[in-house]
């Protein structure tokens, strides 16, 4: 597939320097995180308290990545002055590295949640509905980072349609919590416990969401957040005006 966005553009080698930098740096904490959201899924999958205890901890790497971005979009702010698809770019690079900093908070939150329950509730026979959940969100990460790295809008588009159905099944997993827990009042501490699992697994699903309507602003100028999907294939429909070289002092 030919790149929407050549990033060997422009006449300063410097800047395609900085700027493939920092797309480089966005994918390798892309990369760190989908490590988390496994490892996350491993803790529930095997019950793993000392990979919990890991992870509970790792967060700091997340948080180091995300600040090693905003320096960096600083300098190129502030040295580069970019403009057109330039700044777009730089624009969705930042806003997904936050999107990417908070599932890394998910991630973290799941293994102190687990480590919160008691050991008798962390049997994996308990926890196979969130695990399906999780694993259909750690697929969405992985395609959704894809699509960004591969300025693919079309694609972006096509995981954003997916979402309604991370939602369904958190909200028939709530339900069938809340109805466990009025038959039996003895697991609300339970299913309270895997229900804000649940949430952050669903929280998951709604950041790669975000990161993909960042990818389609990026290629098509369009913010299309808090749009309908219908609008959202209006905009990926019409051809993207091509990448022009800028030119730089």
């Amino acid at each position: 597939m030919t790149d929407v966005y050549p990033l060997d553009q422009h006449i300063s080698r410097d800047y395609n320097t900085e700027i493939v930098a920092l797309r480089r740096r966005l994918l390798t904490m892309g990369g760190l995180v989908e490590k988390h959201i496994a490892d996350a899924l491993a803790v529930l999958r095997e019950g793993d308290s000392a990979l919990a205890e890991r992870l509970n901890q790792s967060d700091q790497e997340v948080n180091a990545c995300e600040v090693e971005i905003d320096e960096a979009v600083n300098h190129i702010l502030a040295r580069r002055q970019p403009a057109a698809s330039d700044l777009r770019l730089v624009f969705a690079i930042l806003k997904t590295s936050t999107d990417l900093e908070r599932v890394g908070d998910e991630a973290a939150k799941i293994a102190r949640l687990f480590l919160a329950m008691p050991v008798q509730e962390r049997e994996v026979s308990r926890l196979k509905d969130l695990m399906r959940l999780g694993e259909a969100v750690q697929d969405m990460m992985h395609r959704t980072l894809d699509a960004f790295a591969r300025f693919d809008a079309a694609r972006a588009l096509a995981i954003t349609r997916e979402d309604h159905r991370i939602d369904a099944d958190y909200e028939a997993f709530l339900r069938q919590s809340i109805t466990y827990m009025m038959e039996d009042p003895r697991t609300i501490r339970r299913f309270l416990n895997a229900i804000w699992i649940a949430r952050a697994i669903e929280r998951m699903g709604d950041h790669a969401k975000n990161i993909c309507e960042y990818v389609i602003y990026f290629v098509h100028g369009k913010d299309v957040r808090h749009t309908s999907p219908e609008k959202m294939a209006q905009v990926v429909d019409t051809p993207s005006p091509p990448a022009r070289p800028e030119s730089l002092s």
